[in-house]
């Protein structure tokens, strides 16, 4: 894996994930792209100055950004997919910094890297809270883009799904196909999005190495889309989940304080796709009062009532 050297910090070393053989595909055959992710270290807000922003790349078309913990504590990561038409930027970031002048250097050097070629950008979000869409006012005047809604219906109507939640897309970004998968749970616009070139599945705040939060009263709809979801990785090959966020460490089951502005002996940000698994049996034993039920990878963490307002 490449990464942008003026993005990454100059203490980063190398991180390595290596997943498990046969653990690719639920189904267990290897798919094509079976090798491992391989990640330099991510800015973690351990070091006395780090970018704001930094740039790592999986291929020539896939780009990982993260935004720094020290500009704002959830530290999210965003996804940048190129096709032959147009690019799509999942999610803009959760405030503090400007992300267009990151966004629109990557888009400028992969135009360069293709003869200049213009290419529509489509904004789009893994879920509509504040934490994936703070940026979204620096695109709004941004030539040949698309900036999607952040309510279910609208992210329905933009991809083409029909039966929302229970139906799912296609959308060809021009060569390269993504599935959207309707995800609600966590939120009501949840969406997962899986891309059949790469075979990664960019999970967003439903499945990450941290805190699922499940609000009061939807765990059933979370649990729904915990079976929707392992019902789709039996039918294509996933070889990893790239989530928003890192909120656990190397520890198993053990994750940061809340709002922590440094993320030490951080656990690496792809999943393997036998989580899929693990967390649709977790909540098919949750029970009618789910409790927070800790894991080494994740921890399923419904949230209590909200006070009534005074």
């Amino acid at each position: 894996m490449q990464t942008i050297p003026r993005a990454v910090s100059r203490f980063a070393t190398l991180t390595r994930l290596l997943l498990p053989a046969g653990a690719a595909l639920l189904l267990g055959t290897p798919p094509a792209h079976a090798e491992a992710l391989h990640f330099e270290h991510w800015i973690d807000g351990t070091a006395e100055s780090e970018p704001e922003m930094q740039v790592q790349k999986i291929d020539a078309d896939t780009f990982v950004i993260r935004q720094s913990v020290k500009t704002n504590f959830e530290a999210p990561f965003l996804y940048l997919l190129f096709g032959q038409d147009r690019a799509l930027l999942l999610d803009t970031g959760a405030g503090g910094l400007e992300i267009r002048p990151t966004i629109d250097h990557v888009i400028s050097d992969w135009r360069a890297a293709h003869g200049g070629r213009t290419i529509r950008l489509v904004v789009a979000h893994s879920h509509g809270h504040g934490d994936h869409h703070a940026g979204d006012d620096e695109f709004t005047d941004r030539p040949d883009t698309d900036l999607v809604g952040l309510a279910p219906e609208q992210v329905a109507a933009f991809f083409g799904i029909g039966d929302w939640p229970d139906a799912t897309a296609r959308y060809d970004l021009g060569q390269r196909v993504l599935d959207i998968i309707p995800t609600p749970g966590h939120q009501s616009a949840h969406i997962m999005v899986y891309d059949e070139r790469t075979h990664l599945l960019f999970s967003g705040d439903m499945l990450y190495p941290g805190r699922l939060y499940v609000p009061h009263g939807e765990f059933g709809t979370f649990r729904a889309s915990a079976d929707r979801l392992a019902a789709f990785a039996m039918t294509h090959p996933v070889r990893a989940l790239l989530g928003a966020h890192i909120e656990m460490t190397t520890t198993p089951g053990e994750d940061y304080a809340m709002k922590a502005p440094e993320h030490p002996a951080e656990h690496p940000l792809p999943l393997a796709p036998a989580v899929i698994t693990e967390l649709q049996e977790a909540t098919a034993m949750a029970g009618p009062e789910p409790a927070i039920d800790r894991h080494a990878d994740f921890i399923v963490y419904p949230l209590p009532p909200r006070p009534p307002a005074e």
